[in-house]
This record gives C-alpha cells, sequence and structure tokens, in this order.
C-alpha cells in the first residue's frame, strides 16, 4: 500500500489532485496484475507519445490508456492505432462505458471485468 493517509485522497487534496494521474495508472496496473494480466509499455524512439498499457489477447494485442477523470482526450493512443492498427484500441477512465469506431471506453470500477471481452478467460 501507499501509506497515504484517507484524508488526502477523500478531501481533495492538491496533493491528490496534482499526482491523480500516477495515481490512476498505479490503480490499473494493480488491477492488471491481480486479474493475472502482464502488461507493456509503449513509446515511440521520439518519446513524443506514450501508452500505458499494452495487453496481449488471444489474437491481437490491444493498447490500454488509463485517465485519472472524464478527460477523454488520448491523442498517444491514436498515435499507437495509427502506426499498429488494432482491431480496437481501449481507456478506462470515470467515464461511462461506451463503445466507439475506434476506441472502447471502460470504467475504471469495472476494467478487469470489461477486459475479458477483448482478452479472454483471465481475470
Amino acid at each position: 500500500m501507499s501509506d497515504l493517509a484517507p484524508a488526502l485522497l477523500l478531501e481533495g487534496n492538491a496533493f491528490f489532485t496534482h499526482f491523480k494521474g500516477a495515481l490512476t495508472e498505479q490503480f490499473v496496473l494493480q488491477e492488471l496484475i491481480a486479474a493475472g494480466r502482464l502488461p507493456y509499455y509503449w513509446s515511440p524512439e521520439d518519446g513524443k507519445a506514450e501508452v500505458e498499457f499494452l495487453l496481449q489477447g488471444i489474437r491481437n494485442v490491444y493498447p490500454l490508456e488509463a485517465k485519472a477523470e472524464t478527460n477523454l482526450q488520448a491523442k498517444s493512443l491514436l498515435s499507437y492505432r495509427e502506426r499498429y492498427a488494432p482491431p480496437k484500441c481501449l481507456r478506462t477512465s470515470l467515464a461511462r462505458h461506451t463503445c466507439g469506431a475506434k476506441v472502447d471506453d471502460l470504467p475504471l470500477f469495472a476494467l478487469s471485468q470489461a477486459l475479458t471481452q477483448y482478452l479472454g478467460g483471465k481475470g
């Protein structure tokens, strides 16, 4: 555990505001590992983009972008899509579940369950 006082997270403290992205990514990583998924990381040579998690499905690799709120700008995810043309890009955030032509949004609270649709039986 992080040894953070619960009040830091519950009171909207400036600490949480500053580090919410890192804390969200850590939460997603813990969910993936607990579900038996071992993610990879991607960044092109120029370092101008990154996808936090690449997940191996039965036949495909799925990029997964983690967002801390409902701001769903995902330039890095679209950069990955242009280079590698995965069948679907995935994004997890506080937004509700939606299926789009290019990107499916998976709610943070149901991430491990939602991933079984794409990755198969684990989780």
